[in-house]
């Protein structure tokens, strides 16, 4: 917040709310925004009931979906709330085991999604199309997506190979990996996640090619739907055109941001999503008001939904156990 209200007072111009109308165009894309985001979710929820057998109801996944979405708000991006999603599923009456391959599973999917879409990407729009004008910014975040989508590359690879290839030696390379001196401090992390890699592989490596076309389906509707929200404020707050571009450009920003520092990206989501995206604007500053609105639907909305879920999910937690 602070970053953004920096920015904002930087760039304040007096003609910035004379060129914004609220009219049916606005509403409609804002409302559209939301529903984009409610379906993101749906996709989410719906892979966490194909990935348990149906075992778990629509509200359990809601709120495993939840959780996780809080967890990934509150801790830096590279962070993520995927590695306790085994705890929420535990918590819902997952067995350990089924936990574990869920967990797997959903980032082996999510991270198989964004490696397969960005070659195509580069298929309809140059580099400087994707990145912007040739400048110290956009050669740096060019480097830095290159180094990121790489990292991302990679640990697809050795999460496939894992599930269903060589899942102990991969286990073992990943024990070997943590005891290095600069991973130290997350070695407990690393040879726990290597164990759940190893368990999943006997849960995944047998299901049938239609459990997993259905689940990549509920993968592609969540991802599809996040990256369309911006296309839905741009029709909201721009007479440009530019969609499949501006689309193609929130996969640049989400990769990018996998290594933000901050809890859920915040200060740098907003800086990124004006410089990305400021050139859809007759004013620039306009991108600044688009990107809160942004990060309103989908960030803060996950905030205000953690705090209303986790008071009943812990009572009911509680109950469980006694």
């Amino acid at each position: 917040m602070a970053v953004f209200f920096g920015i904002f007072y930087k760039e304040y111009d007096s003609s910035l709310f004379r060129g914004l109308t609220v009219d049916a165009k606005m509403i409609a894309g804002v409302v559209l925004a939301v529903i984009l985001i409610l379906m993101r979710d749906a996709g989410l929820m719906l892979r966490f009931r194909q990935m348990s057998a149906y075992a778990l109801s629509w509200r359990q996944v809601f709120n495993v979906n939840v959780l996780c979405e809080f967890t990934s708000a509150i801790t830096p991006s590279s962070v993520g709330g995927s590695s306790l999603i085994v705890l929420f599923l535990k918590k819902e009456g997952v067995e350990m085991g089924r936990a574990s391959a869920i967990m797997v599973a959903c980032l082996f999917l999510d991270e198989l999604f964004l490696v397969l879409l960005c070659p195509l990407i580069f298929l309809f729009f140059s580099a400087d199309e994707l990145f912007g004008a040739s400048n110290l910014f956009s050669s740096s975040i060019k480097l830095l997506f290159i180094a990121t989508y790489s990292v991302v590359l990679l640990w697809t690879v050795v999460l496939f190979v894992a599930l269903f290839k060589r899942p102990n030696y991969v286990k073992s390379l990943l024990q070997l990996i943590a005891k290095l001196p600069v991973l130290r401090r997350w070695k407990d992390k690393i040879e726990v996640f290597a164990t759940d890699l190893a368990l999943s592989s006997g849960e995944l490596s047998n299901q049938s090619m239609c459990f997993w076309f259905k689940a990549m389906g509920s993968t592609c509707l969540a991802w599809i739907c996040r990256f369309a929200v911006v296309n839905a404020l741009l029709f909201a707050f721009s007479e440009q055109n530019g969609h499949l571009l501006a689309f193609a450009r929130q996969l640049i920003l989400w990769i990018v941001m996998t290594v933000a520092p901050t809890p859920g990206g915040s200060g740098v989501s907003e800086y990124m999503f004006k410089e990305y995206y400021e050139s859809f604007f007759p004013i620039a500053g306009v991108a600044l008001i688009v990107a809160f609105v942004w990060r309103i639907i989908t960030y803060y909305l996950y905030l205000l939904l953690g705090f209303l879920v986790i008071p009943s999910w812990i009572t009911k937690s509680k109950d469980k156990e006694e």
